[in-house]
């Protein structure tokens, strides 16, 4: 069974990663007239950290099988610490960006292969348990976010969202050293710098297009090429890795169904579920005329519902079976977006506040079910390639559903609707796909890892 010290030393990593993805948004303005330049100008730093993640993700594993883990994780916190100082230092957007891209080098490998030890560590049957303690970051960092990221940059200095990494990072440092094992391989290869290439420029090419078009001015001339870009590549980077001999990540893992409703249907509902906290501050101060506080703490009702369900998550799947608490949390989290897409300033907060802690408390459900079963029935000789290629889809989806979200809101303001009511109303039609997933999954899927007997 694997320490819950391990789980929890990588849970706070994962935090740090999730938390520095979202929190420089709300931050933005106040970042823009400290460092001279427009507040559209800011979104170049969260663009540059996103592409890092989601360029060099897919080589963590090898760098984990060639040089061990405990040395790259204690490499990744060490460069995200200091990078995140950097941060805190800049005196330029210029160098803002660069010391963004370092975060993002450390972010990339920190979290899958703290992740990768945590499931290599841990019997099926305990996997459960170590998994609850890696979901939670990224239902609470993402909530916490809007509000953390309003308040400091208002009330104090926004180069304190990034000081906060300092202690938690040193913190880290220590206990790595302690707990992560010198996991390597005898055998790790070479590096499949094609594959690597490849899908470097996929990835990179998507989120950049897909960052272009939730801009509020897109650039077509640049935005249009980036996604042409990215569908060729990642059309060449998919033909490849099926035919490679030992490609970057094995796709064919993708063949074992309890791991393919994760990385398919887990990641539309992650971007769904992500779009919502995104959305929800800009819906408030835009649509009820709140103010930035105001909102940001009223989002931490999701956050209410996430960490209030965490302790029933687990005797739940043990009692209903993972299947059917997944299918129950993905259309209860539908409903939910109807129900927030109808709210108007007339509604009274108490409602508010019921309805928002009801959407988080599903989202910490479908978050447990799908990162429970994931890796169920992925053999141990696998589980570095499938924990890549799982990692880079999360983000992806994580990043994206931020895009897709942003994207509703300008096509709902130009059929001229109510753009916030039919992004949500939209957001709610995309979940029929990963609910479609769930009926049809086999009902024992994921009993061992549930503890479930029947």
């Amino acid at each position: 069974m694997t320490s819950r010290g391990l789980a929890l030393l990588v849970a706070g990593a994962y935090f740090m990663e999730i938390l520095d993805a979202t929190v420089i948004a709300p931050a933005a303005p106040h970042i823009a007239a400290d460092l001279g330049v427009p507040a559209v100008g800011v979104n170049v730093a969260i663009t540059a950290y996103v592409l890092t993640l989601a360029v060099l993700i897919p080589i963590s594993g090898w760098l984990t099988e060639r040089f061990g883990a405990r040395r790259i994780f204690v490499g990744a916190i060490a460069i995200f610490t200091l990078a995140s100082a950097g941060c805190a230092a800049a005196a330029t957007l210029p160098m803002l960006v660069g010391t963004r891209i370092l975060q993002g080098i450390g972010g990339a490998m920190m979290v899958p292969v703290g992740r990768l030890v945590v499931i290599r560590t841990t019997a099926k049957t305990d996997l459960v348990k170590a998994i609850a303690y890696l979901t939670w970051p990224a239902l609470v960092a993402p909530l916490l976010a809007p509000a953390l990221g309003g308040i400091l940059s208002t009330y104090a200095s926004w180069r304190l969202i990034f000081l906060i990494n300092l202690p938690l990072g040193l913190a880290a440092l220590l206990l790595a050293r302690r707990l992560v094992p010198d996991m390597r391989s005898d055998d790790a290869g070479r590096l499949d710098w094609r594959g690597f290439v490849l899908a470097a420029a996929g990835l990179a090419a998507l989120v950049a297009g897909m960052e272009g078009v939730a801009d509020p001015h897109p650039n077509w001339a640049v935005t249009l090429p980036a996604l042409l870009l990215a569908g060729v590549a990642l059309a060449f980077t998919i033909a490849y890795l099926l035919r490679a001999d030992r490609p970057l990540v094995q796709l064919r893992d993708l063949r074992i169904r309890t791991y393919r409703v994760t990385a398919f249907g887990g990641s539309v509902f992650r971007a769904v579920i992500t779009a919502i906290p995104f959305l929800l501050p800009l819906f408030f101060q835009l649509g009820f005329g709140w103010n930035a506080a105001h909102a940001g703490l009223v989002v931490i009702a999701l956050f209410a519902g996430n960490i209030g369900i965490k302790p029933a998550t687990t005797p739940l799947m043990r009692r209903f079976g993972i299947r059917l608490v997944m299918l129950g949390a993905v259309i209860a989290s539908a409903a939910c977006l109807v129900g927030i897409a109808f709210l108007s300033a007339a509604t009274p907060l108490a409602l508010i506040l019921i309805l928002l802690v009801l959407s988080g408390t599903f989202r910490s459900i479908g978050f447990t079910a799908y990162n429970t079963i994931a890796f169920a029935d992925v053999p141990a000789d696998r589980m570095t390639s499938a924990n890549t290629l799982m990692s880079a889809v999360q983000e992806l989806g994580a990043g994206l559903g931020v895009a897709v979200g942003a994207v509703l809101v300008r096509l709902g303001g130009a059929l001229d609707t109510q753009p916030y009511r039919f992004a949500f109303l939209t957001l709610a039609v995309v979940l029929a796909a990963p609910a479609f997933e769930a009926i049809v999954l086999p009902r024992e899927a994921g009993n061992l890892v549930a503890g479930r007997s029947t």
